[in-house]
């Protein structure tokens, strides 16, 4: 009984259900559910792929092709398929890029190491101006670009000489108001107004080219003290009996470094200048090495020029064999004089009392130093140490290029060739004939350095006997404190002793550290004297005055002035138009 009323119900639904499938409102009912599936479907799918391809409208028309050529596809699996062509064909397409960029740098790279390489050759073989290594690179020597860090030190000895020296019978040397390689611009045959004006300037006496910047950017009274010492150092006659001389060598005990000898040098030219004596330097040990030659051996000319004229040293070594002239005190020598007379004697006064106006440019924590004990002997040293390196000599100007163009070099020549037309060396014109503006203006500009510039000197070691000696943290503080308010400033020359410090730049990626290469002590308690032995008597020499003439052209300074090198360096400045870029100090003198 069962079994029959379900099949009974079965019919009756079945029957129930036709007559709604014939009728027209249900067919319409669902046609439009199932549209509303289909459309859905193919919402659902365009969502998916605007999300896949991020609404790219090259996909779009590449998928309308796909959809229109086949007619059974389905449309998830042509999305799939464009996706992964086009996704194929930008990976090719960046691999493509990035190998061409890789060669564009490869090729520029290996542009800059020929062009350093170049400019090295000629540096190193400056008689030959390395032929035989251009000509094997297939760089001619006017295809060459000019080394903006380098200097011609020949050129500019030849300068030097010519300004340090009397032309005639006149009082001066050629000095006038027209800047360097100016002055020896042949005017002469072109205005004889010109010329006379010339003359007058070097007969009254203009002040010596050594000195940089105006008088407010150097110390009181700077351009008159330079061009008086070297009028004292520089008589007329040398013959004459009223000339007196104090002939002394250089201090060498054991323990003395290069800052305690120039330092007790600056205390002789005092005594000199208050006895109306020429000051004559006889042997100076440092200079006792291969790279000094001929007569600037064992000499302080080696490395700048004379403190006096060859006359009058060949006048004072003769007197120094007359008893007469010992007996009447024509002649003395450092013996004469006590070391506390030669460290802490009279300053000159001729000049009045100028230290009484020095600028208080001198930062030591956070406090300008306005006055101290010792101003007096700090405004001397500073003209006296001018003084006697007013002009380098060829072989120290070769140093400075080598120290320039092993630190700088590269970077030089990466900003060489980006300022070149052609592909050099393939495409050259070869190098512009010089002209007079070449010869006579733009020589006169020092040589490229990455700017501004700082320097710091870090001293440490057995200093610590001495002064206080703090961290290489402390010098960096007062660096970030220069950067504070030049924020451009990037670059720092480090002077040091210690290999701790030289590590230590690591920490500090911000900056960039530029230093001589030599090896540095890896011991705090090893002792000045036994790391210059270590080091041989030449290079002991050579790389701390490189350092100095560095520290004494930057922008900005960071030392200690405990420190008899950091002392005589802020003298440099200070009487080379650096008063107003100012001195961080990590600590004073101790005798202030």
């Amino acid at each position: 009984m069962e079994p029959l009323n379900h099949k009974s119900f079965e019919r009756v639904v079945s029957q129930k259900a036709l007559q709604m499938g014939n009728s027209f409102p249900c067919q319409i009912c669902v046609v439009g559910f199932l549209c509303g599936v289909c459309l859905t479907s193919l919402f659902m799918a365009a969502l998916t792929s605007f999300g896949s391809f991020q609404f790219s409208p090259i996909l779009f028309s590449t998928m309308s092709m796909a959809s229109n050529s086949s007619g059974n596809s389905t449309f998830p699996n042509d999305i799939n398929k464009v996706t992964r062509s086009d996704c194929q064909f930008k990976l090719k397409e960046t691999e493509r890029l990035e190998d061409s960029k890789s060669s564009r740098e490869q090729n520029n790279d290996e542009r800059v190491s020929l062009l350093y390489s170049a400019w090295s050759a000629v540096l190193n073989e400056p008689t030959s101006g390395g032929k035989e290594h251009l000509q094997k690179h297939g760089i001619s020597g006017s295809s060459l670009p000019h080394a903006p860090h380098l200097e011609n030190c020949k050129v500019k000895t030849q300068l030097y000489d010519y300004f340090d020296k009397r032309k005639g019978n006149e009082v001066f040397p050629p000095w006038t108001t027209w800047k360097g390689s100016l002055q020896t611009f042949p005017v002469a045959a072109i205005n004889e107004q010109m010329q006379n004006l010339r003359h007058d300037a070097v007969s009254e006496g203009a002040y010596p080219p050594w000195i940089a910047g105006s008088d407010e950017e150097n110390y009181p009274l700077t351009r008159k003290v330079q061009r008086d010492i070297w009028i004292h150092q520089h008589p007329l006659n040398c013959s004459s009996p009223d000339v007196k001389f104090l002939v002394t060598d250089w201090e060498r005990l054991p323990g003395f470094g290069i800052g305690a000898q120039i330092a007790g040098m600056c205390g002789l030219l005092g005594i000199a200048i208050n006895e109306g004596r020429v000051l004559v330097t006889n042997y100076y040990n440092r200079a006792e090495h291969g790279g000094c030659k001929g007569s600037s051996r064992s000499s302080w000319s080696c490395y700048f020029f004379p403190e006096t004229s060859l006359e009058c040293r060949r006048r004072a070594f003769e007197l120094m064999k007359s008893e007469d002239a010992w007996s009447k005190g024509i002649v003395t020598t450092k013996e004469n004089y006590t070391t506390k007379h030669i460290w802490a004697g009279p300053t000159p006064r001729k000049w009045g009392l100028q230290w009484n106006y020095l600028q208080p440019t001198t930062d030591i924590n956070g406090t300008l130093l306005a006055s101290h004990r010792k101003m007096d002997i700090r405004w001397w040293r500073a003209q006296a140490v001018r003084y006697l390196m007013r002009f380098p000599t060829e072989y120290t100007c070769n140093l400075m290029n080598e120290a320039r163009h092993a630190s700088f070099g590269k970077l030089a020549a990466e900003m060489v060739l980006q300022s070149l037309a052609g592909d050099w060396p393939k495409e050259s014109s070869g190098r512009a004939r010089s002209n007079d503006i070449d010869e006579y203006v733009w020589s006169n500009h020092k040589p490229w350095v990455p700017r501004p510039l700082l320097c710091m000197h870090v001293r440490m070691g057995d200093k610590a006997c001495e002064m206080k000696v703090v961290g290489f943290e402390e010098y960096m503080q007062l660096a970030d404190r220069t950067r504070r308010h030049f924020p451009h400033l990037n670059n720092i020359w480090l002077s040091t002793e210690m290999q701790d410090v030289i590590d230590k730049t690591r920490e500090y990626s911000h900056w960039n550290f530029y230093y001589t290469k030599v090896r540095r002590q890896a011991k705090i308690n090893m002792s000045m004297a036994a790391y210059e032995a270590s080091l041989g008597r030449e290079t002991s020499t050579n790389y701390p005055l490189v350092n100095f003439l560095m520290a004494a052209d930057s922008d900005f300074y960071v030392g200690a002035l405990g420190s008899s090198w950091s002392f005589l360096i802020d003298g440099m400045r200070n009487t080379g138009g650096k008063v107003m870029a100012g001195f961080l100090s990590v600590n004073k003198d101790r005798f202030w």
